[in-house]
């Protein structure tokens, strides 16, 4: 596959009066490749934003290099800006228009039939609603329409910053339709969002960003895989003689008050025949499987790695130390 976003050592430093110099992105790496569905995570303050607005011309990178769609961004950006679709951060639009009239206005500018307005209100559930006032919209219809716009031109690439912002489930489950039908259509996406579930649901590669930096990228599948221990859930009626037969089985178990958890274990017929064929049967045994919650807030958890430093005059106001992409590698992955 081609890739279709490209960003290499990105780094961007935002300065301040009162706090001084914030480095947002720092050394950031992204290879999106054609026809993916590709989650962007990151908790808030991360750099997703950042690392997006860089990419589409909208604030400027102070190093690293970045193309879209084969062409150097921002230098080229207008080349391919009419295959790109894009909505960062909260949409904004003029309350006193209807949806129809909106979207009207930016066909007209970009040179789109205006008969792709009632198409991209269909796909985002806004038929019926497009010549109401949008001042009178929800959040989550406002981020329909700005999803709408950016379907307008029928992107080759979608890029969408928090999609599912202010959406009920019904409409959730509607975007993530959506994101799949565009994907199937050949449309490649790159989307970033709080709502983990969903991601792990619409997407196959994923990239996570902390402090700035890229700690983990691949395959959801892989990345996931990088973090199962083997682990088994396990109920019996004698949880105590159970740990005594599987840590003689060479097994480590940890004890919970209704449960037990074996680590380490390939094949779970190995506990169900370790305590069967010693009278102890077990009333559940479930392989326990690491989620991309999960993953992610190992990932960007407080502990795991050091604050991005603020500096003021030159003064280093907070310490931080190595941070470098988790090493999949060691646990059997190919990041």
């Amino acid at each position: 596959m081609s890739a279709v976003i490209e960003i290499e050592g990105l780094r961007k430093t935002f300065h301040s009066l009162r706090r001084g110099r914030r480095i947002a992105v720092d050394g950031f790496d992204l290879l999106v490749e054609s026809g993916q569905n590709h989650g962007f995570l990151g908790p808030n303050g991360s750099g997703k934003t950042t690392t997006l607005r860089a990419l589409l011309g909208l604030v400027r990178a102070d190093e690293g290099r970045m193309r879209v769609l084969g062409e150097d961004s921002p230098e080229h950006l207008p080349r391919v800006a009419g295959r790109v679709g894009a909505i960062v951060e909260s949409p904004q639009f003029f309350g006193n228009f209807t949806a129809h009239r909106t979207l009207r206005l930016l066909a007209r500018a970009g040179g789109v039939p205006t008969a792709r307005i009632d198409e991209v209100l269909e796909q985002v559930g806004l038929r019926d609603r497009g010549h109401e006032r949008v001042k009178g919209y929800s959040l989550g219809m406002k981020q329909r329409l700005a999803v709408a716009s950016a379907l307008l031109k029928g992107p080759e690439l979608l890029i969408l910053d928090e999609p599912a912002n202010g959406l009920d489930p019904a409409g959730i489950r509607e975007m993530r339709d959506l994101m799949r039908t565009l994907a199937d259509s050949g449309v490649t996406v790159l989307v970033s969002s709080h709502i983990l579930a969903e991601i792990q649901l619409i997407c196959d590669h994923v990239t996570i960003i902390s402090r700035g930096r890229r700690v983990a990228a691949g395959r959801v599948d892989e990345v996931l895989a990088g973090f199962d221990q083997h682990e088994v859930l396990v109920r019996v009626d004698e949880p105590a003689r159970a740990v005594e037969l599987l840590g003689a089985a060479g097994l480590a178990v940890t004890e919970h008050a209704d449960h037990l958890v074996v680590t380490g274990v390939d094949d779970t017929t190995t506990v169900s025949r370790t305590l069967g064929e010693q009278g102890v049967w077990v009333r559940e045994l479930t392989p326990l499987r690491p989620d991309l919650e999960s993953v992610f807030l190992e990932l960007t958890g407080p502990g795991d790695h050091p604050a991005v430093p603020w500096q003021v005059d030159g003064s280093t106001v907070s310490t931080t130390g190595p941070h470098d992409m988790i090493d999949l590698e060691r646990r059997g992955v190919d990041a």
